[in-house]
Order: C-alpha cells, then structure tokens, then sequence
C-alpha cells in the first residue's frame, strides 16, 4: 500500500518564518541587558550627596536576576553594563578639569573589573546558598579595584553608600569588606527570597532549605548590625581636645587655583589669623591646635623664607601648632606633606603622602603617554614621590593619625595611623580641582565610615570644602560651605581602645576573598562534573 505524502499548505511553508523570534521577542532579550544597567543606575543613586543608602539593596537584587543561570558570555556583558551604570555617573567629577577622555578611560577599566565579578556571580548562581558566594565574589572583586591597576582605585566600595545606613556598625566589626558584603548579601537574598515565594505560587515545589537558607541572607545582616551597635561610640575615654579645623577656600575653580598658590596660603593665614581675633573675644575656644588642609601651603616653606614667615606669624597668632598641607622638594623629590608647625619652635615633625594618586599627583606609563599625545604629560609635570612611615603627630599631647586626601579611600593607610597610637584621625584634603561635584560628599561619607570603623573622631579640613568634624559614631557635628572661608572649633571625644575592625585587620577581607574562591571552585567543579555526565 502506497501512502502518498500530505500536500504541502500555506501553514507549512511558512513554519520557517513563524519560528523567528518576533519583535516583541526580541526586546524581550534586552531586558537583561537594561535591567543590569539601570540597577547600576539604582546603586549610584544610593550614594552620597543622597542619604538613600537602602536603594543597594534592589540594586543588587535586580542584578542577581539579571545574572542567576546565565552563562559566562552573557554574565560577562551584563556585568559590564552594570558597571557602566554604577560607575559613569559617580566618578564624573574624574573629568571635571580635564575633559572626558580620562573619566571614560577609568570607568571603562574599573567596569570590566566588575564585569568579571559578573562571570563569577553568574556561575555560583546555580549552587546552594549562592547569595553567599555571590557577595563573597563582589568583596573579592572591590579587593582587586583596591589594588589594581596602578596601586588601585577603591572609591566606589559599597561600604562607602551606607554612611546613613542600619548596616554602618558593621564597619565596626570587619572594616569596609564586612560592611559592603553584608549590604551585597542582603541585596542578593532579597531576589532569592521573591523568587522562590514566586516559584511557590505557581505551585513548584521550594525546599524548605533554600527558602531558611535566603530569609537568613536577608536576616542576618540586619541582626548582625543591630548586634554591633554597642561597638558604636562617642564617649571620651582619654579626655578631650579643643581641634580648629581651617578652610581658607581658593581663589579660583579648577586646576588654575594652583596657579595662585601664596593666595591659597594667604586666604588660610588670614582665616586663622581671624579665628584667633575671635578666641581673643572670648567668641571661641581656645583651641588646643589647628588643623589646614592639603595643598594649603604649595609653596615650599622651608625653601621659601617668606612663606614660613606667613605660617610662623599665623601660629603665633593663634598660640597653637598648625598641622600645614605643603608641597616640598627634598632630595630633588617632589612630595605632599603635612608639617607640623609650632608657635614657638616652628615646623617639628612632617608626614609624607603615602597612597599618591595616578594621573593627578604621577603620571603612570609617562613615556608611552607622551608618545601618544605629548599634550597628555602636562598633565602631571612632575611626579610626587611617596612616603614610607605612617603619619602620626603628636599635636599638644594628642596623637592625631593622617591620611592625606585620596588616602581615606585605603583600609590600610587609615588604620595604620590607628595602630600606632592615633586617638583620633584628620583627612587633610583638596578638592578646589573638582569644582561643585558630587566628589566632595563622596570622599566626606568615607570620612565616616572611617570614624566608624576604627571608633575614634575624625576632621575633615579641606581649602574649598566640604570640611567637618565628625564624631567616632559617624554623626556630622559641623560643617561648612562649599567655596567660602570659614573655620570649625570643637571640642572632641579621645579614644584609644580598638576597635574588633581595627584589630583584625585583613583578614575579614581575606577570609572573604577565600570563601569567593570556594564558592568559585565549587561551581567551576560542578560544571565539569555536568559535562562529563552528558
């Protein structure tokens, strides 16, 4: 029996055709990639100038779906776009003065770092208890962004939105790393958490496990800030000092500010000099010293006699030691340095900027820039030289820790003070070359987490603003104006007892950074595995 084929209809010759994936279908397939990229958007929104510190969390859940299951080609882009919505709009004050060219190159950099965290995430996402590995994988990569390239760049470190946030006693217990993990915890168990409640509407079967295992994700964090606050102080426990803190404000906006350095000294002379009119009225304090920011003097004093002059009549004016932010050249080498200048004895004791910035205070790779665009070297005309010792001054019998500027980003070169003797720490800065930005805020909210982390007081005293006084608990006491002179008195809490953060160290970070690489293993393993098997 012959069975002859049916013919061949309309329904048919167009089955090619009706298997193409529609329009509609395919914006579906970008949904992904604009989910990634405004939850990078939601994540910089959650930093300072705004206090809505809480929006990291949907921030880190949406990227969580965005990545959950995808493979390492997809994780790799979606990564990349969150990187570029996290990162372009919160490091745009990087080209401010010197156009777009060095802001795009750094934000293209620093994003395929997080585009890798992407790739890692993406494969733990299919373990058990993955919001674990895939917070763990963010740490280790802020870790990397803090090291590399050109001796790292760690702004942008979770730990530094939530300066108004529940989570910031953490800082407490672990340093930034425990703090921005549990933030990235939280986020990332937060989408576990809809997601299986979702997948039991819809009548699948949940383990009841996985569903503990993400309400603990959630949970604990929260819990384990609460359980810290008790290591959140602002109790004196060696007495107090009556700090001054200085902002003499620039001339001019921008980078030519540079170009008027005896006004920049002038301006903080006088502001002090005025401070000190003041305390003769009985209108102030007296304070027990005075605190400039960097770059206040960028006229050596010790090679130019008439700006020691400015600097010894504004000390005796006050009757007080000034810590003075100078420019000076030793040894034909170029340094940022704080100098302590006494009343009576004049400069005693200097502090050598450790953590000098790329591309603002060196010129990486100088020769191949300059063969590219000659243009591009003067930029940076001479490069700073870096200190070796952590910076300690002992201030009228207070020992007061330095980082200078750009160092408040570092775990290391803020703790270090601490553990040689610092009772309390200063952030002498200058941020006249980035203009009304949102950097100032940014840089200010570290300052906190710092006073936070190693439970001492904090002073912020920068040329132009914003400059404050920042207790050991994190609140903001005072604080001025962006671009007007004006100076802070205060008297504050000493403190000397360490903090479990300060104590540790590293190895919260460390501890973390190998359990990413467990969780890694783990799912690198099980891969394998699953391939043999098929």
């Amino acid at each position: 029996m012959t069975v002859s084929a049916p013919p061949v209809g309309p329904s048919d010759q167009l089955e090619p055709q009706a298997t193409r994936p529609s329009g509609a279908a395919r914006l579906l397939r970008l949904v992904p990639a604009a989910v990634a990229a405004l939850s990078g958007v939601l994540l910089y929104v959650s930093f300072p100038p705004r206090t809505l510190w809480w929006l990291a969390l949907p921030a880190f859940a949406l990227f969580g779906w965005a990545l959950r299951g995808r493979g390492w080609k997809a994780a790799l882009g979606l990564g990349y776009l969150f990187g570029l919505g996290f990162l372009l709009p919160l490091l745009v004050w990087t080209g401010v003065e010197v156009g777009p060219g060095p802001w795009l190159a750094l934000v293209a950099v620093e994003a395929v770092l997080v585009a890798l965290v992407g790739v890692g995430v993406a494969a733990v996402s299919r373990l058990p208890a993955w919001p674990l590995w895939a917070a763990a994988l963010w740490t280790a990569g802020e870790a990397v962004r803090a090291r590399v390239p050109f001796g790292g760049f760690p702004w942008g470190k979770i730990a530094f939105g939530q300066a108004d946030g529940v989570f910031l006693p953490l800082a407490a217990v672990g340093g930034t790393p425990v703090l921005g993990f549990a933030v990235v915890l939280c986020g990332f168990a937060l989408y576990e958490v809809v997601r299986l409640a979702l997948e039991r509407r819809h009548a699948r079967e949940v383990s009841r496990s996985a569903a503990a295992i993400a309400l603990l994700g959630v949970a604990v964090p929260v819990v384990g800030a609460l359980a810290a606050r008790p290591l959140v102080s602002d109790r004196a426990e060696d007495g107090t000092a009556t700090v001054a803190v200085i902002q003499g404000n620039v001339p001019r906006l921008g980078l030519e500010f540079n170009a008027q350095r005896r006004a920049v000294l002038d301006y903080h002379a006088r502001e002090t000099e005025r401070l000190a009119a003041r305390v003769a009225a009985g209108e102030v304090a007296k304070p027990d010293f005075v605190l400039w920011p960097e770059n206040s003097s960028d006229i050596d004093p010790f090679a130019y006699a008439d700006a020691a002059a400015v600097i010894d009549k504004a000390a005796k004016a006050i009757g007080a030691p000034i810590s003075v932010g100078g420019v000076v050249e030793r040894d034909g080498k170029l340094y940022n340095e704080q100098i302590l200048w006494d009343p009576a004895k004049g400069p005693t004791q200097t502090y050598d900027k450790r953590q000098v910035q790329p591309f603002g205070e060196y010129l990486p790779l100088r020769s191949l820039l300059g063969a590219i665009n000659e243009n591009w070297t003067t930029m940076v005309r001479e490069d700073f030289s870096r200190g070796s010792r952590p910076g300690v001054f002992d201030l009228d019998g207070t020992e007061v820790g330095l980082a200078t500027c750009y160092e408040a980003a570092f775990d290391w070169a803020v703790r270090d003070t601490v553990t040689h003797g610092a009772r309390m720490i200063s952030v002498p800065s200058n941020n006249a070359t980035f203009d009304r930005s949102e950097m100032t805020y940014q840089q200010l909210a570290m300052s906190r987490v710092r006073a936070v982390e190693h439970s001492r007081t904090v002073t912020v005293p920068v040329t132009s603003g914003v400059s404050a006084i920042i207790m050991p608990d994190g609140r903001i006491t005072q604080r001025t104006g962006m671009f007007v002179a004006d100076s802070l008195v205060q008297k504050v809490p000493l403190r000397s007892s360490e903090t479990p953060a300060t104590r540790l160290g590293i190895l919260p970070e460390t501890a973390l950074v190998l359990v990413a690489a467990g969780g890694l293993g783990w799912a690198v393993g099980a891969g394998l595995r699953g391939r043999r098997a098929r």
